[in-house]
C-alpha cells in the first residue's frame, strides 16, 4: 500500500471521536490528512442537506487532492446528495458516504435479502440522497431517536457527553432495524461516528456490519497515487 494518505473532509465539530470513527486518525492503519470545512456543523449538513457548503467542500478536496492524498472520504454519510459534483471536483477518488457501498452489497446479497441502513437521521436522509448513490429508495432505513444521547451530543455538536449512552443508542438502533426488517442481510452504518459500536452491533444482530472505513480500505488498497499517475 502507498504511503500516500488517505485525505478527510470534517464537518466543524467539536464532539469526541472514539477509534473507530472516521475522524479519529487512530482508526486507519496508514497515514490520513484531515481538512475541517468551517461552518460544516452537523445542524447545516445532516438537516440542511449542506446548502451553500458544497462549494466549500470542493475547495477542500482539491487541496487534499493537492497535499498528494491518493482518496478522500468526508465524516458525514450525508454528503452523499452531493457525490456527483464533489466526484467532479477532484482526479482522485471521492467517497462521500458509506452509502456508496448499499448498490455492491445488495448484489452481493443475492435476491433474497437486502441491506439496512442505520442513519444519524431517519427524518433528513431522503430519496434524493439514496437515489445520489444509485441506491434503491426503497431500502430499509432505521434513525436515531432526536431525543436520544446520541442526537444531543453528535448533532447538537456538544464537546461533552455521555459517550456510553451515545454507543447504547447506537445499538439500540440497529436492534430495532434487525426486529423491523428481518429480513436484511447485512447492516450499513450511513453515519460515520456509529464505527466504534460495530462490533458490538455485528454480534447482536447476527449481521456483518459496513461502514465508510470499509470503502476507505478499498480505496486506499487499489488506487495508485496521484503521484503515480503523473
Amino acid at each position: 500500500m502507498s504511503s500516500a494518505p488517505l485525505g478527510i473532509l470534517m464537518l466543524d465539530t467539536q464532539f469526541p471521536r472514539p477509534v473507530g470513527d472516521v475522524g479519529n486518525p487512530h482508526s486507519y492503519r496508514y497515514p490520513v490528512v484531515l481538512r475541517r470545512v468551517p461552518q460544516a456543523t452537523p445542524t447545516r449538513v445532516v438537516h440542511e442537506r449542506a446548502a451553500g457548503l458544497v462549494d466549500d467542500f470542493c475547495d477542500a478536496a482539491r487541496a487534499l487532492q493537492d497535499a498528494g492524498c491518493r482518496a478522500i472520504i468526508t465524516s458525514c454519510g450525508f454528503l452523499a446528495l452531493h457525490q456527483q459534483r464533489m466526484a467532479d471536483a477532484v482526479d482522485i477518488p471521492m467517497g462521500t458516504s458509506a452509502l456508496l457501498l448499499i448498490p455492491l452489497l445488495r448484489t452481493l446479497l443475492g435476491s433474497r435479502a437486502t441491506v439496512g441502513v442505520l442513519t444519524a437521521s431517519s427524518a433528513s436522509l431522503s430519496d434524493d440522497h439514496l437515489r445520489a448513490v444509485d441506491a434503491d429508495p426503497a431500502t430499509p432505513v432505521q434513525g436515531m431517536p432526536p431525543d436520544s444521547a446520541f442526537a444531543r451530543v453528535i448533532i447538537g455538536n456538544q464537546a461533552v457527553g455521555d459517550m456510553a449512552q451515545v454507543g447504547q443508542d447506537v445499538v439500540d438502533g440497529a436492534l430495532a432495524l434487525v426486529r423491523n426488517a428481518p429480513h436484511i442481510g447485512a447492516i450499513l452504518l450511513e453515519c460515520t461516528n456509529m464505527g466504534p459500536y460495530r462490533e458490538r452491533i455485528a454480534a447482536l444482530c447476527g449481521r456483518p456490519v459496513f461502514d465508510l472505513i470499509d470503502l476507505a480500505n478499498l480505496l486506499m488498497q487499489s488506487t495508485p497515487s496521484l503521484s503515480a499517475q503523473r
